[in-house]
């Protein structure tokens, strides 16, 4: 993972140094922490406490001549989030906040980013007119309104009831969302019935629609054939696929609004000899611990696992909420003292002090590379997705040995289950360096073990 820059930053950091405002020993300090824990310099002198983020901010101001806004007091223009994609946004830790005639005023993090800037010229295709604003603050802004101008992405669900049918929308007037409104409909239907998982398949006359729920599939309808290209261009293109390539396996991301809540899903594109098959799921946003696990003893078994090299290891059936758990945890134990990171094939949430990556297959960043290359930043805390090959489960076992905590997940529909596929040769020293289990039996239900009780469960 490369360290995260600020070029303003890094262009008048001794200018901080001039004015007096922090020693130079102080700046290279922190220098060398914004280094190690990938951060920019602007967020190690804060983190650290030797300034405070509005007079950073208001110091930037002075020597640019940009203004800054604070954005917990500003209501930017949703009229204007078509210009910049959620991707786009969230990349350059931008926000387009209104537009006067040809001049588009967006709030940045960054303002003397050339490559950002011409980027959103080329999108917006207007001019660019930059104010200041808090990164962390212009984050939780594109989370909290932004829908990259998708009628889709807003789901409002206080008029939601049991009888909802996205099927409905097929025979309303056609226009040009109509496409957007179906997608629209289906992610609603999914969200009242608690699904967390829907497909989509060609078949003879059409795309059929599928809900998954407690393993078994459920049929919800047929897209007619002449409304199936255009709906899949339009989910990839909202995914920020490749609506063009239909020959190679892709996956992407969907950011959605519920009500006032973001949510993620995956969605993955695998081409079958009938077309592409496409699945969907859906990730809640991750409570606090507290919430998911209301005993405070068992949630210090968790803290002081994490404390102590060795395997957090969360279990359940399919659909159960393990990524759910694991992120709760990671919300809990990352608290900028330790380097907590992950790999993941999609980060579902930005969690704050945890260094998320992302693969690639595109460029050759698969599994096996990230798990080769991950030592070099010295992580404390891994959390790794699922393992599930031989030589995964080995690298597992040397990251412990050198003194790392790893959290990851594992398929098993009940503790007898689990018992069974651990009973396997191949995991025997991996149930060994387990020091902390976690099952999830239901929603309202998760058990903690410890080291000293986990032989008891697993023999």
């Amino acid at each position: 993972m490369e360290a995260v820059t600020n070029k303003t930053l890094e262009k008048l950091k001794y200018e901080l140094v001039r004015d007096g405002i922090v020693s130079y020993e102080v700046l290279e300090r922190a220098d060398e922490l914004a280094e190690s824990q990938k951060i920019n310099i602007g967020q190690a002198l804060i983190n650290s406490g030797v300034i405070e983020e509005v007079k950073l901010l208001k110091f930037l101001e002075n020597k640019l001549h940009i203004p800054y806004v604070n954005l917990d007091d500003y209501s930017p223009d949703p009229k204007c989030f078509s210009l910049i994609n959620y991707s786009d946004a969230r990349r350059y830790k931008i926000i387009p906040l209104f537009k006067i005639e040809d001049v588009l005023t967006v709030a940045m993090a960054d303002p003397l980013d050339l490559f950002a800037v011409d980027k959103i010229i080329e999108s917006a295709e207007c001019s660019i007119e930059p104010v200041i604003a808090s990164e962390s603050v212009i984050l939780k802004k594109i989370d909290e309104y932004y829908n990259e101008a998708e009628t889709v992405k807003e789901i409002y669900l206080e008029d939601s009831s049991d009888g909802f049918d996205w099927r409905e929308e097929l025979h309303k007037n056609s226009g040009d969302d109509h496409i957007q409104r179906i997608i629209r409909a289906i992610l609603k239907q999914a969200i009242i019935e608690k699904i967390h998982e829907i497909y989509f398949e060609q078949i003879d006359n059409g795309l059929g629609v599928y809900f998954k729920n407690n393993g078994e599939t459920i049929e919800k309808g047929l897209l007619p054939s002449f409304l199936s290209a255009a709906f899949v261009v339009k989910l990839k293109t909202l995914s920020n696929l490749d609506p063009t390539v239909c020959e190679i396996p892709q996956l992407g991301k969907l950011c959605f609004k519920v009500d006032e809540l973001m949510l993620t899903a995956s969605i993955s594109a695998f081409p079958t000899i009938m077309g592409e098959r496409i699945l969907l799921k859906i990730y809640k946003r991750p409570k606090l611990l507290e919430e998911l696990i209301p005993d405070e003893k068992q949630r210090q078994k968790i803290r002081i696992a994490a404390e102590s090299p060795g395997i957090i290891l969360v279990c359940g059936s399919p659909l159960s909420g393990k990524t759910h758990v694991i992120y709760s945890i990671l919300l809990d134990i990352a608290n900028g003292k330790k380097n907590v990171m992950s790999i993941e094939s999609i980060a579902k949430y930005n969690l704050p002090n945890v260094h998320q990556c992302e693969l690639n297959e595109n460029v050759g960043f698969n599994m096996d590379k990230a798990l080769r290359f991950i030592e070099f930043q010295k992580p404390d805390i891994l959390y790794l997705e699922g393992v599930k090959t031989k030589e995964g489960i080995e690298f597992l076992s040397e990251l412990f040995y050198n003194d790392k905590t790893i959290i990851t997940e594992f398929l098993a529909n009940n503790m007898t289950d689990l018992r069974q596929k651990l009973n396997y040769i191949d995991f025997e020293s991996f149930k060994s360096i387990i020091s902390c289990l976690i099952f999830i039996h239901s929603q309202n239900s998760i058990e903690v073990f410890d080291k000293s009780t986990i032989k008891k469960y697993l023999v």
